[in-house]
């Protein structure tokens, strides 16, 4: 029986010589860049991700709906692989599917993995609602509709979205953007929807494509409100299901990248 990191992550005494947590990642599109990338500055040393793709075309329905066969074989690739969870990336997928299906569509992966399964969408909710927060401002590259459907996402799950600063960019546009200038208009329109948004008490700035890693800190800085990414929040929620993360021979999260990731490690703001 093949063993699953946190297993062979004991048997290795809770060092990064071998993986402690093997996040399952299936993201929008066939390769890995940018998620890889921001994953691995800022998850603990001995997390690892593990990728697999699927091709969508737009962010839209008809582009979800086709990639759903690749969606359940990605599961399955995933299951045979010594994984600890499963993550779907693409907080657009999630709102094209509306969150009654999103959550439905979960608990069938969860059943066909035996694995707790996640998603972008549900993991910036569960890490909102973890720092107590349900005013936000949202910062984002996509069109009015995948906002307005974003929008809505989360307002079914209590959160309501005070404003939302964005350049509509197709997929295709996204892939294609500069990492640099996706820095500079991370921190542009971040700073426009907290500046707009006093009351918000946290900004999301959605987009696994989105190279705002570094404009994350800084804006947390300037306006001491907690920024959230997918990377950051889902990793965040990989690292809160994983009970033995106090235990001091887990290597712990960069306190650099912020208070999305150091929040893994506190209580609830909810429940206080």
């Amino acid at each position: 029986m093949v063993k699953g990191s946190q297993e062979r992550g004991i048997e290795a005494g809770l060092t990064p010589v071998a993986p402690w947590f093997q996040l399952g990642y299936i993201i929008p599109h066939r390769y890995t860049d940018l998620d890889s990338y921001q994953f691995y500055k800022v998850a603990p040393d001995g997390m690892m991700l593990v990728t697999t793709g699927l091709n969508l075309a737009e962010y839209t329905l008809e582009s979800v709906e086709d990639q759903m066969p690749a969606f359940y074989s990605a599961l399955d690739l995933l299951a045979k692989k010594p994984v600890d969870r499963i993550a779907l990336s693409g907080v657009p997928v999630a709102a094209a599917l509306g969150r009654k299906r999103m959550l439905a569509l979960l608990e069938e992966a969860s059943a066909r993995t035996g694995l707790e399964c996640d998603t972008d969408a549900e993991a910036h909710i569960a890490t909102l609602k973890h720092l107590g927060a349900n005013k936000i401002a949202i910062a984002s590259r996509w069109s009015d509709a995948v906002n307005a459907g974003l929008t809505a996402y989360l307002a079914d799950a209590g959160i309501e979205v005070l404003t939302c600063k964005s350049r509509g960019r197709s997929l295709s546009q996204n892939k294609a953007a500069s990492a640099l200038a996706d820095h500079e208009l991370a921190l542009a329109l971040g700073r426009e929807a907290l500046s707009e948004a006093p009351d918000a008490q946290a900004l999301l700035m959605p987009g696994g494509l989105w190279f705002a890693i570094h404009a994350a800190p800084i804006l947390e800085k300037e306006f001491g409100k907690p920024v959230l990414l997918n990377i950051l929040s889902t990793t965040c929620n990989a690292l809160r299901s994983y009970p033995q993360r106090f235990d001091s021979s887990i290597p712990k999260a960069d306190p650099h990248w912020g208070m999305v990731l150091a929040s893994a490690y506190k209580d609830s703001a909810a429940s206080t």
